[in-house]
């Protein structure tokens, strides 16, 4: 359940935050390197909000 949760989570933080950041399959046709360095850092950084998350719920 919470495995469930923190992975849609993850995937709905990854969505926003490309989007915000203008990470689009344009972007990847058009610069494929610089898309893979972006959503690496964009899934670095919601991996580490929703293991944050994660410890402040269980205390």
């Amino acid at each position: 359940m919470v495995q469930e949760q923190a992975e849609s989570h993850f995937d709905v933080l990854v969505g926003q935050m490309s989007e915000r950041e203008g990470v689009t399959e344009q972007l990847k046709g058009e610069n494929q390197m610089l898309w893979v360095q972006k959503m690496n850092n964009i899934r670095a950084m919601a991996e580490e909000i929703v293991r944050e998350e994660i410890k402040y719920c269980n205390g």
